[in-house]
């Protein structure tokens, strides 16, 4: 009896496992799966489908070489201090130079990565040491600095006269620019070529008639020396300033200089608004430590290039015909020889990088 007792306590619990173990299958058919709540690391969609997100910008910082002038500095001042080489993710690191051709060394040493010049360093452009990526202004109108009882009216009066200048640099080529223009060769006049630190003390010292330099030399001439004067000629020639780069690193770093042109023109579009002028010369004033009143002689030096100019300039070829000028002038000016000058100046002049940055 007790064998059958336990027998069929065994077989009543093997029912019941059975019977509830099928209605958990049955429960299971019915219900509809949760989706898991969504965590706060799990990746969103944009607000709008329509417009993706913008990627981050990689920070870079560039090293970049100027002269102690209003026309290097006043484009890459105004961007900096608008904030257009911020949205850029770019820090700016200036160096000063004094020529075009030591910051094109200095290049070649490492020193620095992008760097202005004005028209006389553009024959090593020309000759392979550099490119051009970006223009930044443009003279009409180039000026000798003279003395007070040097007699010198005009270009022509040069003859006989002891003129200071700095070889291989937009002085060179503005010295030949008014020889040419008054009818003379450099054996009608003694020349004497000095470092540019030099020409503002051959002035001062008064062992010169006349000096072919570039602001700030040219003002400090005018400062220290009572009754100095400039003389203006002009002789149709192209005197352009630009920004360069070696042409290994616009090779690997295309995508850096359409970000730092993008910028540049930003700021040289606000700069070149006459009511910000002033603000400009003051930027400049404390970049090189010289008053206001200097930087604001400087501001009627040039035609500084606006958005409109360049990107109508670029696109109508304006901008490409100052650069074949600049290099007509100097095949003129004997700078660089016929066999040196490019058939298409856009052998060492980017225009792509002008053209993608204007977009």
């Amino acid at each position: 009896m007790k064998k059958l007792t336990a027998l069929l306590l065994a077989l009543v619990m093997v029912l019941a496992l059975a019977a509830c173990g099928g209605n958990n299958d049955s429960g299971k058919d019915n219900q509809t799966a949760e989706p898991p709540a969504q965590t706060d690391n799990t990746p969103r969609e944009p607000a709008n489908n329509n417009e993706p997100a913008e990627p981050a910008v990689e920070p870079i910082t560039l090293r970049i070489g100027y002269m102690p002038n209003y026309a290097s500095l006043w484009g890459v001042l105004s961007a900096i201090e608008q904030g257009c080489f911020e949205e850029e993710g770019i820090t700016i690191e200036l160096t000063e130079f004094d020529s075009g051709p030591n910051e094109i060394a200095a290049m070649e040493g490492g020193s620095i990565d992008l760097a202005y010049i004005g028209k006389g360093a553009h024959r090593l452009c020309i000759l392979g040491s550099a490119v051009i990526f970006a223009p930044s202004s443009v003279h009409t109108v180039d000026k000798v600095v003279c003395l007070p009882d040097s007699g010198i009216q005009s270009v022509a009066d040069l003859k006989g006269k002891t003129i200071a200048y700095n070889a291989g640099s937009s002085s060179e080529s503005t010295f030949n620019s008014a020889l040419e223009v008054g009818g003379l060769t450099r054996d009608d006049v003694t020349p004497m070529e000095l470092s540019i630190d030099n020409v503002v003390p051959a002035a001062v010292s008064g062992t010169i008639d006349a000096a072919v330099c570039w602001n700030p030399y040219s003002g400090q001439i005018l400062q220290q020396v009572e009754g100095s004067y400039e003389i203006e000629f002009a002789d149709g020639s192209t005197n352009i300033s630009s920004w360069i780069c070696l042409p290994k690193y616009a090779e690997e770093n295309h995508d850096v200089l359409v970000r730092f042109t993008r910028a540049l023109f930003k700021g040289m579009d606000w700069g070149s608004k006459v009511e910000n002028y002033e603000t400009v010369a003051d930027y400049c004033s404390k970049q090189t430590k010289a008053s206001l009143e200097s930087q604001l002689m400087q501001v009627g030096d040039a035609h500084w290039f606006n958005l409109d100019d360049l990107k109508a300039g670029v696109a109508d070829g304006t901008i490409k015909g100052y650069y074949e000028g600049m290099q007509n002038d100097m095949v003129k000016g004997e700078n660089i020889t016929p066999e040196e000058a490019k058939e298409d100046v856009g052998d060492f002049v980017l225009f792509d990088v002008m053209e993608e940055a204007l977009k």
